[in-house]
């Protein structure tokens, strides 16, 4: 498993477990990563089947295609949880089992532990009051690869009735962020749009997410993969800006140095390099 396609993904899309026929067409869109659910998407009368067409589709995939594979499984506080657990050993080099409503690190401990010597990362999605009041703890917990938001869960569980641009999630957004940067791991994954129709609220969604410092966004439909990915990469005028960024600093051999009337300080290099480097996953 190759750890970096997981931190670098920006685009993390969903198809649900139950929908086999739709597998293939996920890994051929540009998705970076695809999520098959077993949770949300999946009845529980499906969820046995749903496990069972996984694993058969599984042994068909080249190592490329399974290198792009996420599960989710079903939350630690449900039925359908052990037999995830129970069923993962059929899936050998999943890159990454993603855990919904994760509210402490107990209840990422079947996972780690049903993983075993496997390489398998997780990524622990912050849905509740409860989660994100352990999201250090969580952020810290062994395996724990990424965290992601799930804003719509998020929402349910405080009541809340937030506008369009979700403004009243800045602060748990902040908090997902600043724990991921706190544990060292890669930025968060934001979560979904549930528009598929209108890619200019996708695109404006992810462009919020990333100046809250998100690094990815969950996807719902391939059609949005396409303007998160717009999103998240650096624009022609961006790139040439933090070129000659770069380009001054060798230029001042070390000094302070000034590019657009703006005095550039060592902050102001790394956005630079962090530019350039977000221009390279293209």
């Amino acid at each position: 498993m190759s750890a970096s396609l997981i931190t670098d993904a920006r685009s993390f899309l969903f198809v649900p477990g139950n929908r086999p026929e739709r597998f293939d067409k996920a890994l051929a869109s540009p998705a970076d990563m695809v999520i098959v659910d077993l949770e949300d998407a999946v009845p529980a009368a499906d969820k046995a089947a749903a496990r069972v067409a996984l694993a058969s589709a599984w042994q068909q995939w080249p190592t490329a295609q399974r290198a792009r594979l996420v599960v989710r499984i079903n939350a630690a506080q449900t039925d359908s949880h052990q037999d995830d657990l129970s069923w993962l050993a059929q899936l050998p080099g999943l890159p990454a089992v993603m855990v919904p409503k994760a509210e402490k690190p107990a209840d990422l401990v079947g996972a780690q532990d049903a993983l075993g010597e496997a390489a398998t990362a997780l990524i622990a999605i912050i849905e509740s009051a409860e989660g994100l009041a352990n999201v250090d703890a969580l952020a810290r917990s062994p395996r724990v690869l990424r965290l992601a938001f799930g804003n719509l869960d998020f929402q349910a569980d405080l009541g809340m009735a937030c506008g369009a641009d979700e403004a009243e999630l800045a602060p748990v957004r902040v908090a997902i962020v600043v724990a991921s940067r706190r544990a060292g791991l890669a930025a968060p994954v934001d979560g979904v749009t549930t528009d598929t129709q209108d890619m200019t609220r996708v695109k404006t969604d992810a462009a919020r997410s990333l100046r809250f410092g998100f690094g990815a966004k969950l996807c719902i439909h391939p059609s949005q993969v396409v303007a998160v990915h717009s999103a998240f990469t650096p624009t022609a005028m961006q790139i040439d800006w933090a070129r000659r960024v770069l380009l001054a600093e060798a230029a001042a051999g070390g000094g302070a140095f000034v590019v657009d009337g703006r005095m550039i300080d060592p902050p102001v290099l790394k956005l630079a390099r962090q530019c350039l480097a977000m221009a390279q996953l293209e």
